[in-house]
């Protein structure tokens, strides 16, 4: 059953771990996948570059700081994993890592007519993304961004 109290209860309690690392939690899913529980985190350090042995640090922390708390009933899978090539964008702070970087935009509503937009971020001020397309420049507000991600 999902529950929708607990996932953020969940985020809440990873993300403040995840900061005393200086860690930024990119995503959390919580679901059933079949019969199992499944706490899937991705996360990075804020410059990038999280590796394998920090995601299975990450793991076996987060693990028992979730048992200590006994907020899942059961057993659970955890997965700590890097956001990848394909992180998905969704924060000010993942657009202000993408700063100068080519990214592609899905919106709720049209801007200049399109629903999808690719071009350079050239800055992120407040809720305001600046996106250079061809030498014009166009201002995204991050709440009509349904899905972003950097193009390689």
């Amino acid at each position: 059953m999902y529950n929708e109290a607990l996932q953020i209860e969940l985020k809440i309690i990873i993300e403040d771990y995840l900061k005393t690392q200086n860690i930024d939690l990119v995503d959390l899913i919580y679901r059933y996948e079949g019969r199992d529980l499944v706490v899937r985190i991705l996360a990075d350090r804020p410059e990038g570059g999280i590796s394998i042995g920090d995601c299975a640090y990450l793991n076996k922390e987060v693990s028992a700081i979730l048992d200590a708390k006994n907020i899942l009933e059961g057993q659970y899978i955890l997965e700590v994993s890097s956001p990848g090539l394909d992180r998905p964008l969704r924060q000010k702070q993942d657009f202000l890592r993408c700063t100068n970087k080519r990214v592609r935009f899905f919106l709720r509503e049209p801007i200049e007519g399109k629903l999808e937009h690719v071009g350079i971020i050239n800055k992120v001020e407040g809720e305001i993304v600046s996106l250079d397309i061809k030498a014009k420049v166009i201002e995204i507000p991050v709440l009509k961004i349904v899905k972003a991600k950097q193009e390689m």
